[in-house]
C-alpha cells in the first residue's frame, strides 16, 4: 500500500505536476507580457487604495474578496508547510517556491480575471470560478470537465481546506500544552475540534457576505501579528540572514552541500518546492478565483488583486518563515517532515517557551480563516453540482471535528493529492483561454483605468 501511494504521489505530484504548473505559468507570463512585472506596481497601489476604501452597502468589495482568498491561502501551510518543505527538500525547496510564486502571479491574475468575466448572478450575489469559466468560457461541451473540477474541489475542501488545518492546530496546541507540563489527550483534541466546528459552522452558513466580513477582520490581524513575530527573530539573528539566503540558493542546485548529503537530489528540491508552493498560494488550482469572482470589480483589476495575493502569501510570509527557521540555528531533521515542531523550535530561540503559545494562537487564527475560505470554495462547487450548498456546509463543519483526530501524514498526503487533481483541468482551461486573457489585459492597459470609482 505504501509503494502504491508513493507511485500515485510521484505520478500526480512529481515531475508532471511541476512541469504543468511551471509550464502554464511561463506560457501565460510570455503571452500576457510579464504582468507580474509590468502591472505589479499598479497592483500594489490598487491594493492599498482598496484596503482603505469604504465598505459597500451590498455585495462583496474587491478587498473583501482578496481577504477571503488570502484566508484560504495564508494558512497553516505558511507555518507548517514551509517547515516541511525544508525538511523534505532542503533549503533549496524555498527557491522553487519563489519560482512557482513568480509564475503563479501570472496564473492567479489569469484565474481571477477570467472568473470575473465568466461569472453569473445569483440571489446570494455573484458566483464564479473555474467551473463557470470552463462552462461559459470554453462552452457547454466542457461542462463534464467543470463537474470533475467541482468533485475534486469538494474533496480538497474537506482535506487541504479543513482536516489539514485543524490537524495543524491540534499539533500546535498539543506542543504548547506539553511545553508547560500538560499531557495532550484525545478528549482534548475532540474538544478543540468541537469548539472550532461551532465557530466555523456559524460563519459558513452566513454565506459569502459573512465569510468576507470575517476574513476582512481575521486575515490582516493574523498575518500582521505573525509578520511582527518573524521580524523580531530576524532582528535578533540579523547577521545570519545573508547566510540563510545563501543556503536557499545553494540548496536549489546542490542540496547535498547544504544538507550534509542526507538530501542529495536537486530534482527532489524542485518537486517538494512546487508541491508546497501550490499548497501555500494555490496558484494553478483555480480555487481563489471563486472568491475573487464575488467582488464588485472589473476583470483585470481583480486579476491584479490575485497577483498581490500570491506575493503576500509566498514571497512575504513563506519567506519570513523559512528565514526564521534557517537563522535560528535549530537542527533540521532532513528527510523527516516534522512540520510545526520545527517552526516552534525556531521561534523558541528568541521567545522561549512562550513561542509555542504564540504559534498555537497564530495557527488557530490562520486555520479558522482557511476553513472559511475553503468553505466558500466547496459550497460553490456543491452549488454548481447539486444546486444547493447547505448540506456541504454541515458536512464541512463535521469534518472539523474529524480532522482533529486524523493522522498527520495521511491528511497531508490526501490534501496534496487533491491539489494536484484540481490543477489539471484548471490549467488546461487557462491555456485554452489565453486569447481572451490577452484581450482583457490589452483593453485594461489601453483604458488607463486605475481604481475605478464605479465599484466604490
Amino acid at each position: 500500500m505504501t509503494q502504491l501511494r508513493l507511485y500515485i504521489q510521484d505520478a500526480i505530484l512529481g515531475l508532471p505536476a511541476a512541469a504543468l504548473i511551471l509550464g502554464v505559468g511561463l506560457y501565460l507570463t510570455i503571452q500576457l507580457g510579464f504582468p507580474q512585472l509590468a502591472l505589479f506596481p499598479r497592483a500594489l497601489r490598487l491594493f492599498f487604495r482598496r484596503m482603505f476604501a469604504g465598505k459597500l452597502r451590498e455585495g462583496v468589495s474587491s478587498f473583501q474578496a482578496l481577504c477571503t482568498a488570502l484566508a484560504a491561502t495564508v494558512g497553516t501551510g505558511n507555518l507548517v508547510g514551509v517547515a516541511g518543505a525544508i525538511c523534505l527538500g532542503g533549503p533549496g525547496a524555498i527557491f522553487w517556491m519563489w519560482v512557482c510564486a513568480f509564475f503563479g502571479m501570472a496564473t492567479k491574475y489569469s484565474e481571477a480575471a477570467l472568473a470575473v468575466r465568466c461569472r453569473v448572478k445569483t440571489p446570494d450575489g455573484y458566483a464564479g470560478g473555474p467551473m463557470y469559466t470552463m462552462t461559459y468560457g470554453l462552452g457547454p461541451r466542457f461542462r463534464p470537465l467543470a463537474k470533475a473540477y467541482c468533485v475534486f474541489g469538494i474533496l480538497a475542501a474537506f482535506g487541504v481546506g479543513n482536516a489539514a488545518q485543524i490537524n495543524a492546530v491540534v499539533t500546535g496546541v498539543n506542543g504548547a500544552v506539553s511545553r508547560f507540563g500538560g499531557e495532550p489527550s484525545l478528549a482534548g483534541n475532540l474538544l478543540m475540534g468541537l469548539i472550532l466546528a461551532v465557530l466555523a459552522g456559524f460563519l459558513l452558513l452566513g454565506g459569502a457576505k459573512r465569510i468576507g466580513a470575517a476574513a476582512e477582520l481575521l486575515v490582516p490581524v493574523a498575518a500582521g501579528c505573525y509578520i511582527l513575530l518573524c521580524i523580531g527573530v530576524l532582528l535578533v539573528f540579523r547577521r545570519r540572514i545573508p547566510a540563510a539566503f545563501g543556503q536557499i540558493l545553494a540548496g536549489a542546485f546542490c542540496p547535498r552541500a547544504v544538507t550534509g548529503g542526507i538530501l542529495g537530489s536537486a530534482f527532489q528540491a524542485l518537486c517538494v518546492g512546487c508541491r508546497r508552493g501550490v499548497f501555500t498560494n494555490e496558484a494553478g488550482m483555480g480555487t481563489a478565483s471563486i472568491a475573487h469572482a464575488c467582488a464588485q470589480a472589473e476583470p483585470a483589476e481583480q486579476g491584479l488583486m490575485g497577483m498581490v495575493e500570491v506575493f503576500l502569501d509566498t514571497i512575504v510570509i513563506c519567506t519570513l518563515t523559512a528565514l526564521v527557521i534557517l537563522v535560528s540555528g535549530v537542527s533540521i531533521p532532513y528527510g523527516v517532515d516534522v512540520g510545526g515542531e520545527l517552526t516552534t523550535a525556531a521561534f523558541s530561540q528568541v521567545y522561549g517557551a512562550g513561542a509555542s503559545v504564540f504559534l498555537a494562537a497564530a495557527l488557530i487564527l490562520f486555520a479558522v480563516a482557511t476553513i472559511l475560505g475553503w468553505g466558500l470554495y466547496g459550497s460553490r462547487c456543491a452549488q454548481f453540482l447539486f444546486g444547493g450548498w447547505k448540506g456541504f456546509a454541515a458536512a464541512q463543519t463535521a469534518m472539523v471535528v474529524l480532522g482533529a483526530v486524523l493522522d498527520t501524514e495521511t491528511v497531508w498526503y490526501f490534501s496534496e493529492l487533491a491539489n494536484g487533481l484540481m490543477a489539471i483541468p484548471n490549467l488546461i482551461c487557462l491555456a485554452a483561454l489565453t486569447g481572451e486573457l490577452r484581450r482583457i489585459t490589452k483593453d485594461y492597459k489601453k483604458s488607463g483605468a486605475f481604481g475605478s470609482r464605479r465599484w466604490r
